[in-house]
């Protein structure tokens, strides 16, 4: 199912975002940017990590009630996004569809492309923490994205990652860009790096050395400063 099949409600439609290499803290990113999103609209905040402890826990939701995607195992056809919605745990303002940590596993793939169909109708933005294995094989994850947001540290292995990731994505969703991290070990430029892989640059920032122990005090990334903030900011005002 291609994006121009998902109707969203007006706004950013289904945004993906993928790390280039493990540790670029796509998950992070993800969590932030539909957090941002969901002060101004409808948000829905989805895990499609084939492994992991899931997206709850990252946002602090592993103790909240609501469905995950292993209950969603059997939905089919035209799921009722409005039900569906009314199920799911919350994270602030924003729904969430995460995984779930003691029933481990890629989200049922027969049924993520009726579940994210349900949920656009539902939302006027639908954020995606994408797996890259998935992004790879053009699954159904990308394949309903209108934008896909690579995180990109500003190494040897991220542009490696990034330009794999860039031969599966284009064609296949209509606007891909890159949120480039630092540091640069090598000294590798924000601008450099965009050039090598061939993508334009949504958003860059530094390294916000707070934010690890933020994540581990629980409640996802939250705030309205520091260099996460500011992306997920200048992103948001795109998208709206």
């Amino acid at each position: 199912m291609r994006a121009d099949r998902v109707a969203a409600r007006g706004g950013g439609g289904v945004i993906g975002v993928v790390g280039a290499r493990g540790g670029a803290g796509a998950s992070t990113f993800a969590s932030a940017l539909a957090q941002r999103l969901s002060r101004d609209a409808p948000t829905c905040l989805v895990d499609l990590e084939h492994a992991g402890g899931g997206l709850d826990v990252l946002v602090g939701l592993e103790e909240s009630g609501g469905l995950r995607w292993p209950d969603l195992a059997d939905a089919r056809g035209a799921v009722p996004g409005d039900e569906l919605t009314a199920l799911l745990p919350r994270w602030g303002a924003c729904t969430v569809l995460s995984g779930d940590r003691t029933r481990p596993g890629p989200p049922p793939s027969d049924a993520v492309a009726d579940v994210l169909t349900a949920l656009a109708q539902e939302h006027t933005h639908v954020v995606l923490d994408l797996d890259r294995v998935d992004v790879l094989a053009r699954g159904p994850g990308p394949s309903v994205c209108r934008t896909v947001l690579v995180v990109v540290p500003r190494d040897l292995r991220g542009v490696a990652g990034t330009l794999a990731l860039r031969t599966a994505l284009l064609g296949l969703v209509p606007d891909v860009r890159l949120v480039v991290r630092g540091p640069a070990p090598g000294g590798l430029g924000v601008l450099e790096l965009a050039h090598v892989v061939d993508l334009p640059v949504a958003a860059s920032m530094a390294t916000d050395r707070r934010l690890p122990a933020a994540l581990e005090r629980g409640g996802g990334p939250s705030g309205r400063r520091g260099p996460l903030a500011r992306a997920v900011a200048t992103i948001a005002r795109e998208l709206a």
